[in-house]
């Protein structure tokens, strides 16, 4: 099969030929029918992810189950399935409570799942070690279902832990309009009723940020300017949740300006961006948290969204053979939404 590989950090992504891999005892071999293209692999690619061993990148995943192991009891052939992307130890508890993101027996050097250390899914077939890590699709079609495993789920998991504030007179502010950020706005329209300012340095992704349901959009190149713009939206309240999708220097600066008191500032992008704290440089109550991915049992309640036609990922669809190409669109910024590697 063909499959895209990480060979070692600063190596561009290779697309080699491996045998297909058949599931041992209490494995499934997913045929993968689309794998999202996260900056998280460029993150792999050029900064690595203290793993130096080859492996399959891809780590929002879909598919049908092609084959089980022994003792596989909930999967057969033919089911569609997504893949829960953080892969824990199953038995802790934090992964007792399906919060594999936040394995506590996880150890640095260790594989963070399918795609960040094991083998992900841009290839025509992922092995995948437990059928836990699998949940029905229902009337979803993987190619256009698999960026929810990631780009849809990291957002849901952050705006779950504000929902208590995002009262209908706050505001929350989504920085970086891009994979994480389009379906953060859609969530924040479906789970609250709060009004939702979106900013982005890319006019074509606030547009699109418009059309999702933002109540404000704001073209973040001039953080000055753009900061005041959005505190003039908000008002003396400021905003109940900034959630930085991007984390780069310039939007955790941008969004320390315009987070409120009793806040949330949740920052899940991994651009490497710096926040000085202490006693005076937030303002007062404001939470600062950096969640990572959310449940197995939160990837259901996504999932269920999107069967009810209350949210979707916006995609473009490009073949395995292209995405190294596709990687180089994605740095250029060139990607509105999420591009997705159909296989087959």
């Amino acid at each position: 099969m063909k499959a895209v590989r990480f060979t070692g950090v600063g190596k561009a992504a290779q697309l080699v030929e491996l045998p297909v891999p058949q599931p041992k005892a209490g494995e499934v071999l997913v045929k993968i029918g689309g794998a999202g293209v996260c900056h998280s692999d460029l993150h792999v690619l050029h900064q690595g992810i203290g793993i130096d061993h080859p492996f399959t990148l891809g780590h929002e995943n879909a598919g049908w189950v092609a084959a089980v192991g022994s003792g596989v009891k909930s999967w057969k052939e033919g089911d569609a399935v997504a893949i829960y992307g953080p892969w824990g130890c199953g038995h802790c508890h934090a992964c007792m409570q399906s919060f594999e993101n936040y394995c506590e027996n996880w150890k640095p050097g260790q594989s963070y799942g399918g795609g960040l250390g094991s083998d992900g899914g841009m290839a025509e077939y992922m092995l995948v070690p437990s059928e836990r890590l699998l949940v029905p699709l229902g009337n979803l079609k993987p190619q256009d279902a698999a960026p929810l495993s990631d780009a849809a789920l990291t957002p849901y998991h952050a705006i779950k832990r504000a929902l208590p504030l995002l009262t209908p007179e706050s505001t929350a502010v989504v920085l970086g309009v891009g994979g994480l950020g389009h379906m953060a706005v859609q969530l924040l329209r479906c789970l609250s009723g709060c009004r939702i300012v979106a900013g982005d340095v890319d006019d074509s992704r606030l547009e699109m940020a418009k059309k999702l349901g933002a109540d404000l959009i704001v073209n973040t190149k001039n953080a000055d300017e753009a900061a005041e713009k959005i505190n003039k939206f908000i008002g003396p309240r400021k905003a109940a949740l900034v959630l930085d999708c991007v984390g780069v220097q310039p939007t955790v600066t941008l969004g320390s300006k315009i987070v409120g008191m009793n806040s949330q500032f949740t920052i899940v992008g991994l651009g490497g961006g710096k926040l000085v704290m202490d006693g005076f440089s937030l303002p007062f109550g404001c939470m600062v948290s950096t969640p990572y991915w959310g449940a197995r049992a939160e990837l259901l309640e996504v999932l269920a969204l999107a069967q009810a036609g209350r949210i979707h990922a916006e995609v473009t669809h490009f073949k395995l053979e292209e995405t190294p190409s596709v990687y180089k669109k994605l740095e250029e910024g060139k990607i509105n939404g999420r591009a997705v590697i159909v296989p087959q």
